[in-house]
């Protein structure tokens, strides 16, 4: 311990030991102490001169270190200290005390080197990794920390070792569920080493719920108003997402896009933003553009885009992109988010069309954002945003484009207040460089692919002064050209009119039906500038060439066999076509074909336009092409194009009646579907209708009858044989209802009798074949059941038949009242007034006793129809058991089969045991007799008793 007090500065006689010195010694203490205390303190010691001494210490310590993390695993305190001291001689990072001092910086490359060394043996990757998940602060965090600093210095090679290690990744996401804050926030940044540039860690980290964790995490520090933590997850979701499809699909699936909402909702009072909130809303803000990046695949940017709008993130947007006192640069990164989410959808094209700025009176952000754009005291990063976001609205929105060309033409030009159109004719003749070519670029959309378009925009007319007579937009573009401007406002009009008169022949007719432009353009291809003109030179020669390959020869002295002509004597071909490479040769070509975001360092580099440079690569070959092209050719080709507009027309033609004959169909559809409907309410009408007239019918059949019933009363009301409406033959009825029913009776019990025999027959027959075969009548158990079963049934048929027996005796004598007083029913002449008395008496008796009767007589048939049904099972039941009774006789003949070929196998054994023993004898061999055998163990077994009795 002296020695340790020495080391660490306590007062010692005699000359200090170097630092190198005493390096060594701690580490022999370490690899050779037996004492867990004296090893502990030695590392305390290593660790303290780990930042001033990092070479040394390196070298020397990181060996017993390591082996110190395998060996001493339970005492936490010296795991503490031997992952600090191989943290502080692997990072990296200077501590700021050392800044202040001025000590001087280490190697570059020495962390790099320790942690090869360290990583060398994978086996320390993996127990780093075992260490980390242990939950004590003084070993988890230093953990941490040591492995974010192997994957700084040695990322793809770390990366690889815990890819493969087992559970690797899953260990280390088990950090962001920490409660401590410290080791969260830690975790986080080692997750961000973890994930660049792998897509395999991405994916399982992401899968390893990642997106829910640090949503829970942004949301719990307060969303974009939230500290460096938030900051550090919005780095870590863009590394998960950014050019990972798959996770970008997990991502929408998993609905975290309606999650960043709230990130966007900000106050009206937005003054004040801190540093911090521009940074982490600039982050998240970026993250959005990740989800609909035009890099992305169509099919994903396009859901996500839809997915945006559903939500409400987009309106969310469009509120910042509207609102007062935003920063500039986040007021930038607003509009190039909002341009992306609109670029190329067209629902989302159209809800930005109908976003109005908060003014007096309310203006389209359209408009406002142009005004920035012309607007030279705007700030250049400000002005490149909002042309991508032009870009991006007119993007396949032939809706938008028309629009726009709309505000400016003649019939629909709003003198009171500004429109688009208005905006970018100011800005294309403004005395502003940027202003022309960023006017010149955004019209240059609104004609991109629009044929239609390009033809009304030759109707455009501009007034240049007062008492001139007015110019077409055309013919301006041209003569300022011709006046010599500066260069980035002639790339930008030669770009807006070589888009313009592409692959639209009466533009190009209205170009060359000026006389001055084919001089001028080949004026300035024949010049010899300097490298600043070149780029005009070549835009020129592309321009000519347009006007070549799209030209129908309307006009005589400009056909396309005289303009080339023109070309091989003042300028020659080849000169042409190197003039013409020019574009496609230049630096800011190329930049500008990378990606569609306009972004430049200066406002002296924006030259080409992105879909411009698309333009470029399609034409360049076919005008190279067309200037060797003979006359010959060119008539062929003019034929083939003839041929091919005719096609193009005729299947145009074929589409138009195709598309009203899908319209009429549509019609008709809709026209049977009416029909239909009338048809099935037509139908229930006419079914209602029916069954009330053969209500109606029956009323009237039921009130003839009463009414022939009353008139047959009035006319026979002494007649001896009626009493009440009730004749004899009612009474007949009844007498032949009562004999069928006894004839009845009697079959149904003659059917029983028969069921019974037939019953008891069977009830024998599983007996006999119980005592022939035991155990078929142990396979069968269910069948005596059965029959009880069916004894019971019977039982109760029985005692229903008893029951109707007795109603059936009840009947006749209800029937010899009856006939008793039909025979008494008439009364002598002279007593009358009795005779009426006892008449209402005895027909109100016969009226409750019919009654009763035909209610008997409908629960006897009632009965009758459930005895029938008893009878069917009852038959189905005897069938049954005959089934099973043939059943058990076919098991009985198969087993006494199986124990006649088991007597023949015996048998034969036995003659062939008793051959082999006579074989033995006359071999010699003593045999012994199976009954000698069976007498010898009998023998032995008396003498046991005999023994055991004795006892």
């Amino acid at each position: 311990m002296n020695f340790l007090r020495g080391v660490m500065g306590g007062p010692s006689a005699g000359p200090q030991p170097s630092g190198a010195d005493t390096i060594q010694k701690l580490c022999d203490r370490v690899a050779s102490s037996t004492l867990l205390d004296d090893r502990r303190d030695a590392v305390r010691a290593l660790k303290s001169l780990s930042k001033k001494y990092r070479l040394e210490v390196g070298i020397q310590a990181m060996e017993h270190l390591i082996r110190v993390l395998q060996t001493d695993r339970s005492d936490s305190e010296i795991i503490g200290y031997a992952l600090d001291t191989l943290y502080n001689v692997i990072s990296n990072d200077l501590e700021e005390e050392e800044q202040e001092e001025n000590v001087p910086k280490q190697v570059d490359d020495l962390g790099s080197q320790f942690t090869e060394i360290f990583i060398k043996q994978q086996e320390n990757v993996t127990l780093l990794l075992t260490l980390v998940e242990e939950f004590d602060f003084h070993v988890r965090w230093p953990g941490v920390k040591l492995l974010t600093s192997l994957l700084k210095q040695q990322g793809p090679q770390v990366q690889q070792i815990i890819l493969v290690s087992p559970m690797g990744v899953s260990r280390l996401m088990d950090l962001l569920a920490d409660s401590r804050e410290v080791i969260r926030n830690d975790g986080v940044l080692l997750l961000q080493q973890l994930t660049k540039s792998n897509a395999a860690i991405q994916k399982i980290v992401a899968f390893e719920n990642a997106f829910e964790r640090l949503l829970d995490i942004v949301t719990e520090e307060g969303n974009s108003d939230g500290g460096i933590v938030v900051e550090d997850c919005l780095l870590l979701l863009q590394n998960l997402l950014k050019n990972n499809n798959s996770n970008q699909n997990f991502f929408k699936e998993g609905s975290y896009i309606q999650r960043m909402k709230p990130w966007f909702e900000v106050g009206d009072d937005n003054c004040g933003w801190s540093a911090q909130k521009v940074t982490n809303l600039h982050l998240m803000l970026q993250l959005v553009r990740v989800l609909v990046s035009p890099t992305n695949p169509p099919g994903a940017t396009s859901s996500c885009q839809k997915a945006m709008f559903h939500c409400g993130l987009l309106q969310q947007l469009c509120t910042i992109l509207m609102a007062t006192g935003v920063p500039a640069d986040i007021l930038t990164e607003t509009i190039n988010t909002v341009s992306e989410v609109i670029r190329g959808c067209q629902m989302n094209q159209d809800y930005f069309a109908s976003v109005n700025a908060p003014s007096n009176p309310p203006r389209p952000a359209i408009v406002v954002l142009l005004m920035s754009m012309v607007n030279e005291r705007q700030p250049f990063v400000l002005r490149c945003a909002v042309l991508y976001c032009f870009q991006c609205f007119l993007y396949k929105n032939q809706k938008g484009q028309g629009e726009i060309v709309s505000t400016l033409l003649p019939s629909t030009i709003d003198g009171n207040s500004v429109s688009a159109g208005q905006l970018l004719c100011g800005g294309l003749f403004s005395t502003d460089s940027l202003s022309n070519w960023c006017a010149a670029v955004a019209l240059a959309h609104a004609l991109q692919e629009n044929a239609t378009l390009k033809e009304q925009l030759l109707r455009v007319q501009l007034a240049t002064s007062i008492g001139n007579p007015p110019v077409s937009l055309l013919q301006q573009c041209t003569n300022i050209l011709s006046q010599g401007s500066k260069v980035q406002t002639r790339v930008g009009l030669l770009m807006l009119l070589c888009t313009w008169l592409s692959n639209c022949s009466i533009a190009v007719t209205h170009f060359l039906h000026n006389p001055a432009n084919v001089p001028f353009l080949t004026g300035q291809i024949a010049e010899n500038l300097g490298e600043e003109e070149q780029l005009v030179q070549g835009l020129c020669a592309l321009l000519l060439g347009i006007s070549i390959y799209y030209n129908d020869n309307s006009l005589e002295n400009y056909r396309k066999e005289k303009l080339k002509q023109l070309i091989e004597k003042r300028i020659g071909r080849e000169n042409f076509i190197e003039k013409l490479g020019f574009i496609s040769k230049h630096e800011l070509y190329s930049r500008a074909a990378q990606k569609p975001q306009p972004s430049f360092s200066s406002p002296d580099h924006m030259m080409f336009d992105h879909e411009f440079t698309k333009l470029v690569k399609e034409l360049e070959g076919v005008i190279s092409k067309a200037i060797y092209k003979s006359s010959e050719e060119d008539k062929k080709e003019e034929e083939v194009k003839k041929t091919l507009e005719q096609h193009d027309n005729i299947v145009t033609h074929y589409k138009k009646v195709i598309r009203e004959q899908d319209q009429e169909l549509e019609e008709l559809k809709q026209r049977i579907n009416t029909l239909a409907s009338q048809n099935e309410q037509l139908q229930a009408t006419v079914t209602q209708q029916v069954s009330q007239i053969q209500q109606h019918k029956d009323q009237y059949n039921l009130l003839k009858v009463q009414l022939g019933k009353d008139t047959q009363h009035h006319n026979s009301h002494g007649d001896t044989f009626q009493m009440n409406g009730i004749q004899t033959e009612d009474v007949s009825k009844l007498k032949e209802e009562l004999e069928e029913w006894k004839n009845k009776h009697e079959l149904l019990q003659g059917q029983l009798r028969e069921k019974e025999s037939v019953i008891e027959k069977l009830k024998a027959s599983p007996l006999e074949v119980g005592t022939t075969e035991q155990s078929s009548q142990t396979s069968k158990p269910g069948s005596l059941e059965h029959n009880n079963d069916l004894q019971k049934e019977l039982e109760m048929l029985r005692s229903q038949l008893q029951l109707q027996s007795a109603e059936i005796s009840k009947l006749q004598m209800e029937n010899q009242k009856l006939q008793i007083m039909s025979a008494t029913a008439e009364p002598p002449l002279g007593d009358s007034g009795a005779a009426a008395a006892n008449k209402s008496e005895s027909e109100g008796r016969l009226e409750q006793e019919i009654r009763e009767l035909k209610s008997e007589v409908k629960a006897l048939s009632e009965e009758k129809e459930s005895l029938k049904q008893h009878l069917d099972s009852a038959s189905s039941t005897v069938a049954i058991l005959q089934d099973e009774k043939s059943k058990l006789q076919q098991e009985v003949a198969e087993s006494k089969k199986e124990q006649d070929d088991l007597l023949v196998l015996l048998a034969d054994q036995d003659q062939k045991l008793s051959a082999l023993k006579i074989k033995l004898k006359d071999l010699g061999v003593p045999v012994e007799d199976e009954d000698d055998i069976e007498s010898g163990d009998q023998g032995d077994e008396d003498e046991e008793g005999d023994e055991e009795e004795q006892d």
